[in-house]
């Protein structure tokens, strides 16, 4: 296998709220507590690993990172210094400026705060204005409703539906929905973002 084209190399985040970090094997036993909060694993829809499951999610994660590019991160709370989640950025085409965000989990605690919605907002931010892409995808479960509703929130749109696009461990067949930002829309999906976190923040204890 040649060199993989590097469009993202290990960068931490750090917002208000939140901060991205490099996913490293140290963070198995956080990553596992913030899994039990509202445990995530048993959502069928999902690829939360279960406690027994989470070091081998970790070294999946680093082999995607090591051999397609991509770049996994822990989500840490500001306001408690907890691990309350992950995300990546990965289907990295380098040649083409493009990549997808997702493998987004966060424990239940954090679910539509302030920590979410800056997570989105650093992710983009330097995905269009550090990487100089020109479109970042997300994708989720026909059947993740509360995740299609949160990428609609973002301001990203609906590109279509992938019939039958992959076979999940237990056999089901699922169907997975599209959505992007395109460049020409990230200035106006950053002020949504911004107002969203500005509104999020009286809201949100410990903010």
């Amino acid at each position: 296998m040649g060199e993989v084209m590097r469009l993202v190399e290990p960068v931490t985040l750090e917002g208000r709220h939140a901060t991205l970090e490099p996913l490293a094997r140290g963070h198995e036993a956080a990553l596992a507590a913030a899994a039990a909060d509202g445990e995530l694993w048993r959502l069928w829809y999902t690829g939360v690993p279960a406690p027994a499951a989470t070091a081998a999610w970790i070294e999946a994660a680093l082999a995607m990172r090591e051999n397609l590019g991509a770049m996994p991160f822990v989500i840490r709370d500001n306001a408690t210094g907890d691990v309350v989640g992950s995300t990546r950025y990965f289907n990295v085409e380098g040649a083409h400026r493009r990549l997808e965000i997702g493998h987004t989990w966060h424990a239940q605690r954090v679910q539509r705060t302030a920590v979410n919605t800056e997570c989105k907002l650093l992710l983009l931010a330097h995905a269009f204005e550090a990487l100089d892409c020109i479109a970042v995808e997300f994708r989720t479960s026909y059947f993740n409703f509360q995740s299609r509703r949160a990428i609609e929130r973002l301001g990203a749109k609906q590109d279509g539906i992938l019939r039958n696009h992959q076979i999940l461990p237990d056999g089901t067949l699922r169907d997975t929905v599209v959505f992007s930002v395109i460049a020409g829309e990230w200035p106006a999906v950053k002020r949504h973002l911004a107002f969203q976190l500005d509104k999020r923040r009286d809201a949100t204890p410990n903010a």
